[in-house]
């Protein structure tokens, strides 16, 4: 179909993008960081305010809204859908299964679940609903904070995440419509998705996107200095860490230039094969018997909770728990679902809906429980039964719980050091792999579906999305801007909901296999 929006039309600077959407998302990021840098004390107070009332009055919402997701993508597996092909009936996929998987866990949620794989479990080993005061830092206490955090990192956030990936992927790859979040409104709207309706949705994707990773990078440069303050007693400080970023940033663009095949598979494999590195780590040196069989222990006891988890609302409305983690964690991966769907969805062509959505579930979901337990454990057992310490570290500064747990492993000077230089590595690699694919995601939804966006708005958006993050740094936004990505997946969650249904309505109008069509392209 033709369109007058196509970014083909577009010339000069606007050339390769839509120009609404290029100065639209370009608007909304430099308002959003100057409100947040010229009146930070009113800025924190709107979103406080914003994010407690959504706790207050919404938990059950968000509750709802994921179970229903994961309930659905579930469905899809078992259903005749299963079977149609992400594409032409006769394609393959474009990548093997490891740099696959490497690539959709390293920028759904490999720098989150290495800052917090050892941070969490200790918070929750404290104090939850699911535990007595005076029931904390025992044994069973350990058990429950393992499966409320395997819980927090496992089928509800992959499930949502699959569902966006295929909605995306099946209308770009089948339908042939643009690779960007309109387009899984096509069955309800038709054409209008390239008017303002379109517009609204995308933008708020990349809102999503920009500052969900700027705020991971903020959290990440945090973590990696306190890892340079490790090894090398470099300072730790607000100046030191806006290097990092601006270093970071600077890698991740010239990644994202060089494209899916190269710079961000690569990068996305040493990403997984320095996670079996540091797994292997702490399974040897730490205590193997221990926390290999916590993993079948977590695993089961995850299996067995995970329904009534699932379905929990806290009915007390004084308790700020729940807001404060799982509608917290809800809210982050709603407001991260348009990026890892786009990108998922950008790595995943050939597959089968059924191979899609089992592949997206399960291989996540097994890893973070294994991550989760050996890191966990790991730290569980020297609080119990070993010298304690983690989990005053975690208190103090949780930057430091991965390098703490590490040194109190008492591996000796030599393995220490190289445990935690290799968790510093790791924190640069998934700390690169992360900032170049929401990069590539952003320009794809600026150049309307273009998997090949224009090489200038790479690089902008490479070293915006650095800047975003050293500015709110500075000006100590970070917190403000973590509760902002959650007030964004509310009005986002109504943009996924439509979404879906669009996507069932056009799987039941499916033709047999081998006669897949065409319904709109932007040429």
């Amino acid at each position: 179909m033709e369109t007058d929006v196509n970014p083909s039309n577009s010339k000069g600077i606007f050339a390769g993008v839509n120009p609404v959407m290029a100065i639209g998302s370009s608007a909304l990021a430099v308002l959003f960081v100057l409100y947040t840098v010229i009146m930070p004390e009113h800025a924190n107070s709107v979103y406080s305010a914003a994010k407690g009332y959504i706790a207050s009055n919404f938990a059950w919402y968000y509750v709802g809204l994921m179970s229903v997701f994961l309930f659905i993508a579930v469905y899809l597996v078992f259903s005749r859908y299963g079977s149609i092909r992400l594409g032409k009936d006769d394609e393959r996929p474009e990548f093997g299964f490891f740099s696959w998987f490497s690539m959709l866990f390293g920028a759904g949620i490999g720098i989150g679940i290495l800052f917090w794989s050892i941070a969490e479990p200790m918070y929750h080993l404290q104090s939850n609903p699911f535990i007595s005061p005076d029931n904390a830092l025992t044994i069973e206490a350990a058990q429950v904070a393992m499966r409320v955090s395997i819980f927090h990192w496992g089928l509800h956030g992959w499930g949502l995440f699959a569902l966006c990936g295929l909605s995306l992927a099946y209308f770009s790859y089948r339908k042939g419509l643009p690779l960007s979040i309109r387009s899984g409104l096509y069955p309800l709207l038709g054409n209008r998705i390239y008017g303002p309706i379109g517009h609204a949705a995308d933008l708020l994707a990349v809102f999503g996107t920009v500052f969900g990773i700027a705020t991971s990078l903020g959290l990440g440069a945090q973590q990696m200095n306190a890892g340079l303050n490790y090894l090398f007693g470099i300072e730790v400080s607000t100046t030191t860490q806006m290097v990092l970023i601006v270093v970071i940033s600077i890698i991740a663009t010239f990644s994202v230039i060089t494209g899916v095949n190269k710079g961000i598979r690569i990068l996305s494999e040493l990403n997984m094969q320095l996670t079996v590195v540091m797994l292997a780590f702490f399974i040897i040196l730490g205590p193997t018997a221990y926390v290999i069989g916590s993993f079948f222990t977590n695993l089961g006891d995850y299996m067995l909770n995970v329904t009534s988890l699932g379905l929990w609302v806290d009915p007390n409305p004084e308790h700020t728990w729940q807001g404060s983690w799982t509608i917290f964690y809800w809210g982050w991966w709603i407001a991260w679902a348009p990026f890892c769907g786009i990108f998922i969805a950008r790595i995943s062509r050939g597959r089968t809906i059924r191979e899609f959505i089992l592949g997206v579930l399960i291989a996540p979901t097994m890893l973070a429980a294994f991550w989760i337990t050996i890191f966990g454990n790991t730290a569980m057992y020297i609080e119990l039964f070993g010298q304690g310490g983690v989990v005053d570290a975690v208190n103090d500064d949780l930057t430091l719980a991965l390098f703490k747990t590490i040194e109190l492993m008492d591996a000796g000077t030599i393995l220490t050091t190289l445990g935690a230089s290799i968790c510093t590595i790791m924190l640069v690699t998934y700390f690169v792999t992360s900032a170049d694919s929401a990069t590539l995601v952003i320009c794809t939804l600026i150049s309307m579906g273009n998997p090949h966006p224009p090489m200038r708005y790479r690089i902008f958006w490479g070293m915006s999305i650095g800047l975003v993050a050293a500015v709110l740094l500075l000006a100590g936004g970070l917190g403000a801007l973590q509760t902002a990505s959650i007030i964004a997946a509310l009005p986002y969650s109504i943009v996924i909901i439509a979404t879906i249904v669009g996507l069932y309505k056009a799987l039941r109008a499916e033709p047999l296999p081998g006669k897949s069509e065409v319904i709109g392209v932007a040429k």
